[in-house]
């Protein structure tokens, strides 16, 4: 019994004495600490997949006509684009293209690399502008909508 005694006392003293993580300064914070993840799990994906297999898509059962991994990627980078636009207050300069694919002049593996590191680039940028004045004020959004992306 003594033994469990200080075993609890020790274990209540560890979790007390550890430094709690610090919340977040700002609603921009947030966004952007899921942002950062988001691109921390997709860049290295995006770099991992072989050129080669950019062009994959499954298409067995319910997956027929779904996209392939280039269309994918490029989607999310159009998607991160139109977003930011918006947040910027500035007008879109690229065509989504058809389904939300992205521009269809980028072809290669490092091309669309490119294209979603440098969506993540404005991602931030526009993100940093979120305050705590701004962050529930409606927009025009990137699909014709007022949101507050």
């Amino acid at each position: 019994m003594k033994k469990l005694l200080l075993v609890t006392l020790l274990l209540c003293t560890v979790a007390f004495t550890q430094e709690k993580p610090k919340p977040p300064a700002s609603a921009g914070d947030i966004v952007e600490r899921q942002l950062t993840t988001l691109e921390k799990e997709l860049v290295p994906l995006a770099e991992a997949m072989p050129a080669d297999k950019y062009d994959f898509a499954p298409t067995n059962g319910e997956f027929k006509g779904v996209r392939t991994f280039a269309q994918q990627v490029k989607h999310v980078a159009s998607v991160n684009n139109g977003i930011s636009t918006a947040l910027l207050g500035e007008k879109l300069p690229f065509d989504f293209g058809k389904g939300e694919n992205g521009p269809e002049d980028l072809k290669t593996k490092d091309q669309i690399v490119q294209y979603l590191k440098a969506s993540f680039e404005k991602a931030h940028k526009a993100i940093a502008t979120v305050n705590e004045k701004n962050y529930l004020e409606m927009i025009d959004g990137p699909f014709g909508d007022k949101t507050r992306a």
